[in-house]
This record gives structure tokens, C-alpha cells and sequence, in this order.
């Protein structure tokens, strides 16, 4: 692909290609990714194998409809975006579908994992991908806290907050993988960091 039509492709997504990768357009620094292990926390299962991977500064939030944004990149890469709300304020996970959330406006604090699991800052342009089976709960948040949530083909969301009986264990353990990274689309890095063993 020549490089102006690939240009062409990144701005048509609101990013740019610049010196340390990837970037949102406008943004002052490159996506950045990071990625985490939760292993079982009591009732919640987690996951083992696949990380939690989080997006720095994936997308811009300005314009009158960012939520907008995120829900073209995540149909364009294979996610069908489903909801825009916030996050609980209780600790849940799903058994039916790995998950994105675009955080498209305001900050919040999240838990991951479980009751007193890892502490998460997010904001406005970063996004988080969960394994199915990853606890999550809204800590705090601003009044202008706003997410996208989607899900891969042919899977969605439950809420579950207890232990997982054994029909949710084996559907934890025998959900397809998702075909293309929600963010960054095929060879991304989900690609990368999602490896069943």
C-alpha cells in the first residue's frame, strides 16, 4: 500500500502516523499499550491466559458526538458496538463475550479483578479490551463519564456476580477467539498478547 493512501486510512480513522508509532490526530503523545494478567480473585474468575489490554490515548474526543468515533473503529475492526452508558458500580464480569469499552468522555477510576484487584485511571480517548471472564466495577467517575461497549460477532454480555457455575465455566473456557483486535484491527495487538495455551 503506498504510504499517502495509508495515511489517507489512519486520518480517516481520526490517527497519524508519527514519529513513535500511532497516534490520534491531535494528540501530543503515541497510543500507548498496556497489558496485564488477573488470575481467580475469590468469585471472580478472570483470566489466566489472556491479559487485560488497555489503550492510552487511542482516539480524539473532541467534536459533538465522540462516542461516534469509537463505535467506526470498532465496527471497521470486527466489533459491533452495542451500548453506550457507563460502567457498574458493582463488582460483575461476563461469560458470553470478550469486551471493549472506548471511554469517550470524562474520567472514571475502575477495579479490575475483582474486590480489591488492581486500580484503573482511565479518561477520555483511552480504551479497554477484557477478556471474558474479567471482573469490573466502577470505583468513581465524573458526570461526564461516558463508555462504548462492544463485542465480537455472534457474542454479548451477561451479568454475573457470583461464582461462575459450570455451564459459565465451560462457556469461559470455550468462547471463540475474536478474529481482529478491536483497536488497532488484524495484526494488532491482541494478536500479539492474546495467545491460548
Amino acid at each position: 500500500m503506498k504510504r499517502r493512501i495509508f495515511n489517507s486510512v489512519l486520518a480517516g480513522l481520526g490517527l497519524s502516523l508519527g514519529e513513535g508509532g500511532i497516534r490520534a490526530a491531535g494528540a501530543a503523545t503515541p497510543v500507548r499499550v498496556e497489558s496485564f494478567i488477573l488470575h481467580p480473585n475469590r468469585w471472580v474468575p478472570n483470566n489466566s491466559v489472556l491479559p487485560v489490554i488497555l489503550y492510552r490515548n487511542a482516539l480524539p474526543t473532541g467534536g459533538d458526538d465522540p462516542a461516534a468515533t469509537f463505535e467506526e473503529l470498532f465496527q471497521k475492526n470486527g466489533w459491533p458496538p452495542q451500548w453506550r452508558n457507563g460502567v457498574y458500580s458493582f463488582h460483575h464480569y461476563h461469560t458470553l463475550g470478550h469486551e471493549v469499552l472506548g471511554f469517550s468522555k470524562g474520567t472514571a477510576k475502575l477495579m479490575l479483578g475483582g474486590p480489591g484487584a488492581r486500580e484503573v485511571d482511565v479518561q477520555a480517548g483511552d480504551i479497554a479490551l477484557l477478556p471474558a471472564g474479567t471482573g469490573h466495577m466502577n470505583l468513581e467517575s465524573d458526570a461526564a463519564f461516558e463508555v462504548v461497549g462492544a463485542y465480537p460477532p455472534g457474542q454479548e454480555f451477561d451479568i454475573v456476580r457470583q461464582k461462575p457455575d459450570a455451564a459459565q465455566r465451560l462457556r469461559l473456557e470455550s468462547l471463540p477467539f475474536p478474529a481482529s483486535d478491536p483497536v488497532e484491527g488484524a495484526g494488532g495487538s491482541l494478536s500479539k498478547l492474546w495467545k491460548y495455551q
